[in-house]
């Protein structure tokens, strides 16, 4: 039996949450075209007959411009050590830049195999102009392995997979088949929320919006759950909640699907919108609203 932790890092948006939700086969982690979407550590646990692996989905790292970004980067950071595997993301598309530059720097004296992915090869269409990348690519550092893939498509993760366990510990599973994850429901429920948001909203609202549950009752056949919408203006509040309530209710309505989908029972859904000025700067907030760990300095 192989086992053991893989950290995925990169940029922001260059897709470690697709490629997580895509190894899992299903949607764990929210995805959006904003970048800084993930903020929280999400831990999801793959299963198979003779492998047990905990994929590590962190923040994109960053220039950041608020103490939620200086806690965003730091989550990322520790979240390379004491791990198994690395799998540094890199959107092959737009090339290999400055910030990935940064982060091969932070990362690569870990002490442990590097996996550099060459992330959304399905927008690609010269498969030569791929070939001259992953030889350019081989000077910089020696990566463990160069795997091109596509999360959103599925392109070679079986392949990375299959990789990965080789690199893995013999050891017996760490977690039973039944857990999926280290973040609990409430934290997944907020989130969709969140995501409706960044969807319906797109570059109106980046990254000063954040949600929490404040009330989840379940039942045999119906799940009530209490969404507040936190956000840090009042021109904001007034365009998430729209003419008449309209923006809030197709929010409301959007996540509602998901959350069902992901229950598998019927969500009656509640959201409210709330002003807390400068919450990303304001380190009071970031235990309240989930954002950080009691056990997290």
């Amino acid at each position: 039996m192989r086992c053991g932790f893989v950290s995925l890092v990169g940029r922001p948006n260059v897709g470690k949450s697709t490629l997580l939700n895509s190894l899992l086969g299903m949607k764990l982690a929210i995805t959006s075209n904003v970048s800084g979407t993930t903020r929280n550590v999400i831990q999801g646990i793959y299963n198979t007959s003779d492998a047990q692996i905990i994929f590590i989905d962190t923040p994109g790292i960053h220039k950041p411009s608020h103490k939620l970004g200086n806690l965003m980067n730091k989550k990322a950071y520790n979240n390379t050590e004491g791990v198994d595997v690395v799998l540094f993301l890199i959107d092959i598309a737009k090339g290999f830049g400055k910030g990935d530059a940064f982060i091969l720097n932070k990362i690569k004296d870990r002490g442990v195999p590097v996996f550099l992915l060459l992330n959304k090869i399905d927008q690609i269409k010269d498969k030569t102009i791929l070939l001259e990348k992953i030889n350019e690519l081989k000077e910089l550092y020696d990566f463990a392995e160069i795997i091109p893939i596509s999360a959103m498509k599925n392109n070679n993760i079986d392949e990375l997979v299959h990789c990965l366990k080789k690199y893995l510990p013999e050891m017996d599973k760490i977690y039973s088949e039944e857990d999926l994850t280290n973040v609990s429901t409430r934290f997944i429920m907020a989130e969709l929320v969140r995501e409706k948001v960044l969807e319906l909203t797109k570059q109106e609202i980046p990254h000063s919006v954040t949600c929490y549950v404040e009330s989840y009752e379940e039942e045999e056949n119906l799940v009530h759950i209490q969404v507040l919408i936190v956000v840090d203006r009042d021109n904001i509040k007034k365009i998430i909640i729209g003419k008449g309530g309209s923006m809030l209710k197709e929010i409301g309505s959007r996540a509602r699907y998901d959350m069902e989908k992901f229950l598998g029972k019927k969500v009656f859904l509640e959201t409210y919108v709330k002003t807390l000025k400068n919450w990303r700067d304001e380190e009071k907030y970031f235990l309240e609203l989930g954002l950080k760990d009691e056990d997290e300095n």
